[in-house]
């Protein structure tokens, strides 16, 4: 599999990764963060793009600055965002007020 071949669960003991055990947004975000550009694609002929982008949303943009370039290029990409930017920042800041209560 080619996410254990990146190390993608860097903190599970290897023997005990099963594909089951993940749940499709996990495998998405594993996916965009730790895999080349014909394995991004790949997810587009297997999930909808409405699911990607949620996935994407709900798991890699939170992270900010570390995913940021990484970010930056999958909204402006594949989810032909405008202002990429600006939409990235929202985001965020829509994330801390969930998680502030705000």
């Amino acid at each position: 599999m080619k996410l254990k071949e990146e190390y993608a669960f860097w903190s599970y003991d290897p023997d005990s990764i099963q594909l089951s055990k993940f749940g499709d947004d996990q495998l998405i975000a594993l996916t965009m963060r730790y895999l080349d550009l014909p394995e991004i694609k790949m997810l587009f002929s297997i999930y909808s793009q409405k699911k990607i982008k949620e996935a994407w949303r709900n798991l890699l943009v939170p992270e900010g600055e570390y995913l940021y370039t990484l970010n930056r290029f999958f909204a402006w990409y594949y989810f032909k965002v405008k202002k990429p930017d600006q939409y990235l920042k929202a985001l965020q800041t829509r994330h801390l007020n969930k998680i502030l209560g705000k």
